[in-house]
């Protein structure tokens, strides 16, 4: 898969909600039936250093969430 499509799928899947990685992972899985072949924080992370989505560690969720605002769709996928 291109990175650019995997880039949309996950625009998608976060849609407007602040996610933590286990909820994305879920949801790509359910609207996509995808599971990434790696670590999804992993890509996550990578988009989040390139601007493409926004990452931030919440101490109430537990962990690592994860959403895409207007800056980051502004890109080309």
């Amino acid at each position: 898969m291109a990175g650019d499509d995997l880039l949309g799928m996950i625009w998608e899947a976060l849609g407007d909600d602040r996610l933590t990685t286990r909820e994305a992972t879920d949801r790509l899985e359910h609207l996509f039936s995808y599971r990434c072949p790696d670590d999804l924080a992993k890509t996550l992370s990578k988009y989040r250093r390139a601007g493409r989505i926004k990452g931030e560690i919440s101490m109430d969720r537990g962990g690592w969430i994860w959403w895409a605002d207007e800056e980051c769709r502004s890109q080309e996928a």
